[in-house]
């Protein structure tokens, strides 16, 4: 082994120095111009999109434990089963069940008639969503009808069990009326318990009828009975949305057109509104869920209220005519359209009419006296083709003469470009369109690299609504899909190319919004959830931070005159808010390797405080689970700082950074 002078070794290793000071000094100068960009940031340009979807309603948002509680799914006893019973036998040791269904009834068609021969070995079991979620320490309210005809049967008996059937909460109801009478008794949880199950038996031998066989917590959100599930709602609450866009999504096209969801159907007492199936129920042989359908407790009246209290612009959408085209595709003659634009007139007057007007008497008797103060609806989901523009065209011309100050939201199919896109582009910029709905849901390098997406749309055509975005780790409708940091960090950078162009952009919604772990169609999500807890991902945190701190007016943040949309994995935007004078710097490093940026601003010297917001992981594929939530949750510190201060970026991360005081 030759020998090496000392000399050479000393320049040796004075050179690797002097190579490492010149990456460590390596500084991406950030210019921030803190004069106006004439660039408004609208307060709806961070909101959320609800759709019927992974169990999002019946066994997600709306508190009902019960599946199937008024009998009306195709199957009427499909979630209940009878442990005792043979249903090819008499079972005279036991007993029976079977529903009666009356035609003649416009909604809730069917019964439950149980016939007991031997209280001691006969019941019934819910299974509920996946099971039950049961807190220990807390009440669940329960309420049934009842028709006890006979008068042989003195009592119902009802309990909350465990998978082994131990007793979790018990009740017991003297059901003294032949009639019909609702009947209500509270069950306190002695154990936590995410697979408990309802048990139903009897008391005497004999004949009675049962319906709306219904349990919620006592603690939904603000109270309300039979409502929200807490949690779940908190989450949204704590995204500050700019918008509600409810219920869907496919679901309101519906898969054929008598499919397609109704907003009438779903007001007024929920014992009355019908049961209809799920356009999700088994649209993915992967991901079948036959025991999917809508119970429609959670309605418009409900959607708007739930507006109301997120602080957000309530966005209903309307079927235009056109079931889904990845469906039947089946249309409504426009010679027959009339019923649905008068259910779009309907709508305004049942949010925004009079105590006194037909529909806003409706709301009134739900309620609600004062009006929603409905501004927006969605005509259509994501049609496409020269048929959805001939619908929405009537829409529009009768919409407009009657509520000139409806903003009306149009549709431009699901691709994110292509020959159908920018048809409808096309045709919708020649009606005057006010905002088109744009849906992508694209793999993590289509996000980082289409933050330019709208640099070079018109600013004197159509806004923007990004309706529907998601990346998606493998494909989409892929079940392999997550919520990895990849994804949410891909978003980020795309958020960024979002909020430069809010001059343009004036919505955006994730989507999905959430779904239950154990009964899921699409992935990925921005919440999951059990029936005891409830998951943020990585995306929700990602989407929190820029909508709780969306500002009030671009900024522009560049190097050399020129923004930062990729170049060098680096992604920025700024925003000033003119509420509380605060600026806002988002960042974002898809890099491997750590970066440092300082930020000048030109003929300015300042001195302020900031808070910094970190949120990275080194791995591209962590995500947020239920055994490890926190696996990507920010880190948030303060510091001094002036003009030129460095700030560190580490790899692959969002670095939020937020000027306070207004001391610049």
């Amino acid at each position: 082994m030759p020998t090496i002078p000392i000399k050479k070794i000393t320049l040796l290793i004075l050179n690797m120095a002097l190579i490492n000071v010149a990456v460590a000094k390596e500084v991406t100068l950030l210019d921030l111009d803190l004069s106006t960009s004439n660039k408004k940031v609208q307060p709806t340009m961070y909101g959320i999109f609800f759709e019927d979807i992974n169990f999002s309603a019946d066994g997600g948002l709306y508190a009902e434990l019960v599946k199937n509680r008024s009998f009306e799914f195709d199957q009427p006893l499909m979630g209940w089963t009878q442990p005792q019973t043979q249903p090819y036998a008499l079972n005279h040791n036991s007993g029976i069940a079977s529903t009666l269904n009356f035609a003649n009834n416009k909604s809730n068609k069917n019964i439950l008639r149980v016939n007991v021969f031997n209280d001691k070995n006969y019941n019934l079991i819910n299974d509920g969503f996946r099971g039950m979620g049961i807190i220990k320490g807390k009440d669940y309210l329960l309420s049934l009808y009842a028709a006890n005809s006979e008068q042989k049967i003195t009592h119902i008996s009802v309990q909350l069990i465990d998978p082994q059937n131990n007793v979790l909460a018990t009740t017991r109801i003297a059901a003294k009326n032949k009639g019909w009478q609702q009947y209500t008794a509270t069950l306190h949880a002695k154990a936590t318990e995410e697979k408990a199950r309802l048990k139903i038996s009897f008391e005497g031998t004999g004949t009675i009828d049962l319906d709306m066989i219904s349990i919620f917590p006592k603690d939904t959100w603000k109270g309300r009975a039979k409502g929200l599930r807490q949690d779940l709602t908190q989450l949204l609450f704590d995204l500050k949305p700019g918008f509600l866009r409810f219920p869907g999504g496919c679901i309101i096209e519906g898969r054929t057109l008598a499919q397609r969801y109704q907003w009438k159907t779903t007001l007024g007492d929920i014992d009355q509104r019908p049961t209809m199936v799920s356009r999700w129920n088994t649209e993915f042989p992967h991901k079948i869920t036959p025991d999917y359908f809508q119970s429609f407790g959670l309605g418009f009246y409900e959607y708007f209220q739930l507006a109301e209290d997120l602080g957000a612009e309530p966005i209903p959408v309307l079927n235009c005519g056109i079931a889904c085209q990845f469906n039947s595709g089946e249309l409504v003659p426009v010679s027959e359209l009339d019923p649905y634009i008068q259910d779009a007139l309907d709508l305004v007057e049942f949010a925004n009419g009079s105590t006194q007007s037909p529909w806003g008497k409706v709301r009134t008797e739900m309620g609600h006296p004062e009006p929603f103060n409905l501004k927006y609806i969605g005509i259509g989901n994501e049609q496409w083709g020269p048929q959805y523009i001939e619908r929405f065209k009537i829409f529009q011309k009768v919409l407009k003469e009657k509520y000139p100050n409806i903003i009306l939201i149009s549709g431009s199919g699901p691709f994110a470009d292509g020959e159908q896109f920018d048809y409808a582009h096309r045709e919708l910029k020649k009606l005057g369109a006010e905002i088109i709905d744009e849906h992508y849901y694209k793999d993590v390098d289509w996000f980082k690299k289409n933050a330019t997406r709208y640099d070079h749309y018109d600013r004197k055509g159509p806004k923007i609504f990004a309706g529907e975005y998601a990346a998606q780790s493998v494909a989409i409708v892929s079940p392999l899909n997550k919520n990895s940091w990849a994804t949410a960090l891909a978003e980020a950078a795309f958020m960024t190319g979002l909020e430069r162009n809010a001059d343009v952009v004036h919505m955006t919604s994730y989507a999905p919004l959430m779904a239950h772990v154990e009964a899921w169609q699409w992935a990925p999500n921005l919440i999951w959830f059990n029936n005891l807890q409830a998951l943020p991902t990585a995306n929700y945190t990602v989407q929190k931070l820029f909508a709780t701190n969306s500002g009030t007016d671009v900024l522009n943040v560049t190097t050399n005159g020129q923004a930062h949309t990729g170049q060098e994995d680096l992604y920025a935007s700024a925003v000033k808010d003119n509420l509380d004078n605060n600026t806002i710097v988002k960042l974002v490093n898809t890099s491997a390797t750590t970066k440092t940026v300082a930020i000048q601003i030109k003929g300015t010297a300042f001195e302020s405080t900031a808070t910094i917001t970190s949120l990275t992981n080194n791995n591209l594929d962590a995500e947020n689970s239920f055994s490890n939530p926190h696996a990507i949750n920010p880190v948030v510190t303060t510091q001094k700082i002036s003009n030129n201060t460095e700030f560190r970026l580490p790899p692959q991360s969002l670095v939020m950074i937020k000027f306070l005081d207004n001391q610049m």
